[in-house]
């Protein structure tokens, strides 16, 4: 019989956290590293052959990429909502995971046949597996509070991220070492694709993907062994469990009137986080345009800065885990608003590779501590011992996604109209500074420590 762990467990936290260790290859390999670069390529490389739709011929090849993701964001906020409303009164919260879960990792084994010789079904398959990555997210979050007490979940919570950003340099490293050892064309960053000969003539970019998918699926199993199933909410007085889900989110966003804390965080949580989602989507795409690299020099600078932003992420997230004990979870997400408002108006400013590393580094420290003090200050104020968990995080999420929707598309539009990616950044730091102010305006009560 299956070992049931009570709440709180060592045993149960860290295999919590070991699930970041496994999607988090999602985040770097796909999201930020090899797929931008090798899209970035082959984008130009169709841009220069005529091989874009007619529809898209007059559109930045980055813009294709950033509302494609926008429109995965808004797919993820309508669906998430239904979702877990069927996972709170179903009791099978783990079920949902794994399907999320699988979904993108086999979408991620696909994008090994991504090209502009089949553009359409490409996206789609890249649609596939974002939505499979935040699609997970959204239960995997919702876990915290269930198995972590108020005291633990700042630590566990930083503990998830930096496990997460350890394993996925771990396989990023296994991938460049694979593409070093041979891969490299003479005349370009990456090759594309070609499914005549994807199964004889498998490269290395292809098998990378491929590696994210196994990767994703292996070590989550780790995770699935020990999470409870879920905990199955009374459904007598539920008239429609499909529906039930938006009902839950309003029944949330009621309550918010009498939770003023929650309700002003949230506030400022949408805005902040739209301009620090942006910002990690895009900065691959703006290292390939905006900074001027040396001559074959791209590819490894990027990836450097890449593997920079990683391991200084670690520590970003442990040194917030600290700083919140001393100064509250209110006051340091403040500081580290401030801290992204600055590195925003200098990354304004960046032209030269050094920059950029100095950039990337900063970037790293305020990524991992933003993320992992976000999810936890949110989870304290959930009422503890409520059974709503995927509900409050369903909202959470929401709340999120739609506010990277927006925030990729006026960085897309913005970037459409300037013809630069320089001048959207000048958005984001509008956003950083109403995230700022909407923070201090978090009422001073005290979140559980």
């Amino acid at each position: 019989m299956k070992q049931i762990l009570p709440r709180g467990s060592k045993k149960l936290l860290n295999a919590w956290a070991f699930y970041d260790w496994a999607n988090s290859v999602y985040s770097l390999v796909i999201n930020s590293a090899i797929f931008p670069i090798f899209y970035a390529y082959i984008s130009m490389k169709a841009y220069e052959e005529g091989k874009v739709p007619e529809i898209l011929k007059d559109v930045n090849n980055e813009s294709i990429i950033i509302v494609t993701t926008a429109i995965a964001f808004l797919i993820v906020s309508i669906i998430s909502p239904i979702l877990s409303g069927i996972a709170d009164y179903s009791g099978k919260k783990k079920r949902f995971l794994q399907f999320f879960c699988y979904l993108g990792a086999l979408s991620c084994i696909g994008l090994s046949l991504f090209s502009f010789d089949y553009l359409w079904l490409s996206l789609l398959i890249y649609m596939l597996a974002l939505i499979g990555f935040w699609g997970s997210l959204v239960f995997y979050n919702s876990y915290l509070p269930d198995i972590a007490f108020p005291e633990q979940q700042d630590s566990i919570s930083a503990k998830g991220f930096s496990m997460g950003y350890i394993g996925s340099v771990i396989l990023l490293i296994i991938c460049l070492v694979l593409i070093e050892g041979g891969f490299y064309p003479k005349d370009g960053l990456l090759c594309e694709t070609s499914l005549e000969n994807y199964v004889f003539n498998l490269d290395p970019v292809q098998l990378s993907f491929i590696l994210v998918g196994l990767w994703w699926m292996g070590f989550a199993q780790y995770t699935y062994r020990y999470l409870p199933l879920g905990t199955k909410k009374d459904s007598t007085q539920v008239k429609n469990i499909f529906t039930n889900g938006f009902q839950e989110l309003r029944k949330i966003w009621n309550n918010l009137s009498e939770d003023l804390q929650m309700k002003r965080y949230l506030g400022a949580f949408f805005i902040y986080s739209m301009a620090v989602q942006t910002v990690m989507l895009v900065a691959t795409y703006f290292g390939t345009e905006e900074v001027e690299w040396e001559e074959d020099g791209a590819t490894m600078g990027l990836i450097i800065s890449i593997l920079l932003i990683q391991l200084v992420a670690i520590l970003g997230a442990w040194l917030a885990s600290k700083l919140s004990r001393k100064l509250g979870n209110i006051k340091t997400l403040i500081v580290i608003n401030i801290l992204w408002a600055v590195i925003c108006i200098y990354g304004y400013f960046v032209v030269s590779p050094l920059q950029f590393y100095i950039t990337a580094g900063f970037v790293g420290l305020v990524m991992g501590s933003i993320q992992s003090l976000s999810r936890s200050t949110y989870s304290k104020m959930i009422p503890d011992g409520n059974p709503d968990t995927a509900s409050y995080f369903s909202f959470y999420d929401v709340a999120e996604k739609i506010g990277i929707v927006i925030g990729m598309l006026i960085f897309a539009i913005v970037g459409e109209l300037s013809g630069s990616m320089r001048e959207p950044i000048l958005f984001l730091i509008v956003f950083f500074i109403l995230g700022i102010i909407l923070l201090a305006r978090v009422p001073k009560i005290k979140i559980k420590q």
